[in-house]
């Protein structure tokens, strides 16, 4: 576990997966969700090199078949330190003759977690090492922000805003699948919280690339928290159904799911990036807390 603090908020990050598991502030509130076994154990896992889940769980590259569960694997892997200061932290992951058995590329993945007064940035950057071969893959967060914050409010006395508040593409979910034929157009604003609002799964919005704020905030005030991404495709907002649980996802992708009808070959998944040989993609987004 990786600690990095400053004058208002601490953060403790597990090598294990890159995944962001406290962000405390001054007074001790507790903004991240803390992994009850029985419900859904984990915290803020990193989705990488895919989001979601493959049709079969497989995708086809140069003619060969492979394997991946859903959210790919980096949430499963131990990275290490690259550089750290008392307020922010890099950890590194690199390919392996592991991940080349479900991934047949080369990669350099690189999270960073920066505190900047009340607020904490998170960076993305994916490295393609290759003098040769193009790199494809997506990646995203998963962060389960803790509900309620304090003794004066319930679940669902919270509401979901986004800033700004329009009308945005909904992709409805088919089981584990992205049913991008069923999509619909929604207007979103602000949406009140309850478990039932996650009985089919997680809600999917397209942000179409604008910069755009999601906030969780309660009726009878108290603390609060905000995620600002500037660049993300899509997002996804979850929490536990039917067994519910104390927590909200606000997830910014690079990336989706496929669709029930995907052909499975990775150069056509909907939502694929593709980096160039020696190429860089580099994004991220940014935690409020109030």
């Amino acid at each position: 576990m990786v600690t990095i603090a400053n004058e208002h908020l601490q953060a403790e990050i597990n090598l294990h997966g890159a995944e962001l598991s406290s962000l405390k502030g001054d007074d001790g509130t507790e903004y991240m969700w803390q992994a009850d076994p029985q419900v859904w154990a984990r915290h803020a896992p990193v989705l990488f090199p895919i989001v979601g889940a493959l049709k079969d769980d497989e995708y086809q590259y140069q003619g060969q078949t492979y394997h991946m569960t859903r959210h790919g694997f980096a949430r499963d892997m131990d990275f290490e330190v690259l550089r750290q200061e008392d307020n922010a932290v890099e950890l590194v992951l690199t390919d392996t003759a592991e991940s080349r058995a479900k991934f047949p590329f080369a990669f350099r993945l690189v999270l960073s977690y920066r505190l900047a007064g009340n607020s904490l940035e998170v960076g993305y950057s994916v490295n393609n090492p290759s003098h040769d071969d193009e790199l494809y893959f997506s990646i995203g967060a998963h962060p389960a922000f803790s509900l309620p914050l304090d003794a004066e409010s319930a679940y669902d006395d919270y509401t979901l805003t986004f800033d700004p508040a329009e009308t945005r593409t909904h992709i409805p979910l088919d089981g584990k699948y992205a049913d991008y034929a069923q999509r619909d157009e929604q207007e979103v604003g602000q949406q009140a919280l309850s478990h039932e609002l996650f009985k089919d799964d997680a809600l999917i919005y397209e942000l179409n690339g604008e910069e755009t704020t999601m906030s969780l905030k309660s009726s009878k005030g108290g603390h609060g928290v905000a995620l600002t991404v500037s660049d993300a495709p899509y997002v996804g907002i979850w929490s536990n159904y039917p067994v519910p649980g104390n927590f909200c996802c606000i997830e910014p992708w690079w990336g989706i799911a496929d669709a029930p009808d995907a052909s499975g070959e990775l150069t056509e998944k909907r939502g694929i990036n593709r980096l160039a040989p020696g190429g860089t993609f580099v994004q991220g987004y940014t935690i409020k807390t109030f």
